[in-house]
């Protein structure tokens, strides 16, 4: 749940769930300098969805204002994604392994790409994948393409592994805080083609990557997670890429797994991770 900060929230809530023989397993909580409170709850047992809710909403503290207050109840099952890529496979690579491995806490409902390279690895572990050619095509032409393959699957996230085009305002609009992109941290000093050649030349000591939600700013949405290594001197462009590429598989990992788990709220263009 989230909203404006009130004297007893955490006990309004944790007292309705006692009142439905629920039994809490975990509580966090953070309230921000202005006052705005967060709270997520893990809770077992049996209930019905729809009247927990109401009286969650309906018998709130007086202090508080219940049409400011979201209260969300995500039972504890796998999110069903559709992945994004070009040619780069690290990320992607990452997924698949933590897919068969059942450590995703998701299923990859399909691949999507707009060049074929990653088919081969892809098909080894029997996931439908799906080529779309952006050649010759509008980039409103081909996204449409991209949406009806995305409608098939319905998925819940969509997720950027190095997916290396822009999208436009009216693909993201589709999935409003529900598509995660994984980028390297050199942005804004290092834009373009090569930013690890470009590290290179400036004599970097730090690279870093970092995960965040999609909105129609460029690499400019909430961020979920980031992570940095330490190179030196004697690190090369081609080690500066490894070494890149293996903080940004790490690190979109890890954000997908706070994701998926319910963790993280956004607030303004900030997150706020429990």
């Amino acid at each position: 749940m989230d909203g404006p900060d009130s004297k007893g929230l955490i006990y309004h809530v944790t007292g309705v769930l006692l009142k439905h023989n629920l039994n809490v397993i975990h509580n966090d909580e953070y309230v921000t300098p202005a006052g705005q409170f967060f709270m997520r709850t893990e809770f077992e047992g049996t209930f019905e969805r729809e009247v927990l809710l109401q009286e969650l909403r309906s018998t709130l503290p007086d202090s508080s204002t219940p049409s400011a207050i979201t209260f969300r109840l995500n039972p504890k099952q796998k999110k069903n994604i559709v992945v994004l890529v070009t040619k780069e496979h690290h990320c992607l690579s990452e997924l698949l392994i933590r897919y068969a491995f059942d450590e995703l806490d998701a299923n990859i409902m399909a691949v999507v790409s707009n060049y074929a390279t990653l088919h081969p690895l892809v098909n080894k572990f029997g996931i439908p994948f799906h080529h779309i050619s952006h050649e010759g095509k509008t980039r409103e032409e081909h996204e449409d393409a991209m949406l009806k393959t995305l409608s098939c699957y319905e998925p819940e996230y969509v997720v950027l592994a190095k997916y290396m085009r822009v999208l436009t305002a009216n693909f993201v609009n589709y999935f409003p805080n529900r598509i995660i992109n994984i980028h390297h941290s050199f942005l804004p000093a290092f834009v373009g083609v090569n930013p690890y050649r470009q590290a290179y030349e400036r004599g970097v000591k730090i690279i870093g990557a970092t995960a965040h939600y999609v909105n129609n700013e460029l690499d400019e949405g909430p961020i979920i997670a980031q992570s940095v290594t330490e190179v030196n001197h004697r690190y090369t462009a081609a080690d500066m890429a490894t070494e890149g590429h293996e903080v940004e598989k790490q690190v979109l990992a890890r954000a997908l797994k706070l994701v998926f788990n319910d963790r993280v709220f956004i607030y303004s263009n900030r997150t706020v991770v429990l």
